[in-house]
C-alpha cells in the first residue's frame, strides 16, 4: 500500500515504514506530524484518487532528523567586464518515517 501525498506544495510517494526525505519541516524532533494533503491510495487492486485530495485520507509521520545538503556553489561571470560573483546555497532537509497511511 501507498500513497501520494502533497507536503510544501511538492507531491511524494509515501510508503508505510519507509522513509521519505522531504523540504525542511517545521517541527520538533521525533514529533508526529499528520498530512491531510493525500492525492491518491493504491491498495493492490484498489485506488483511490482525489479531485484534488481523497476525502478522509492522511499520512501520520514522524520527524526523525534535519539536515543541510551539500554545497551548491553559483558563480557569475562577464568576459572582458571584470563583473564576477560567487555565490553559496546550502538545501535543509528533513526526514520523516512514514509510520501509517489512514484512508
Amino acid at each position: 500500500m501507498y500513497a501520494l501525498v502533497e507536503i510544501l506544495g511538492k507531491q511524494y510517494k509515501a510508503e508505510e515504514g519507509k522513509t521519505i526525505q522531504v523540504d525542511l519541516v517545521d517541527a520538533e524532533l521525533n514529533s508526529q506530524v499528520t498530512y491531510d494533503s493525500v492525492l491518491a491510495v493504491v491498495k493492490e487492486d484498489d485506488v483511490k484518487f482525489g479531485a484534488p485530495y481523497v476525502a478522509g485520507a492522511s499520512i501520520v509521520a514522524t520527524l526523525q532528523s534535519n539536515f543541510k545538503d551539500d554545497k551548491v556553489r553559483v558563480y557569475k561571470y562577464r568576459r572582458r567586464k571584470g563583473y564576477r560573483r560567487t555565490q553559496g546555497h546550502r538545501q535543509q532537509y528533513s526526514i520523516l518515517k512514514v509510520e501509517k497511511i489512514n484512508g
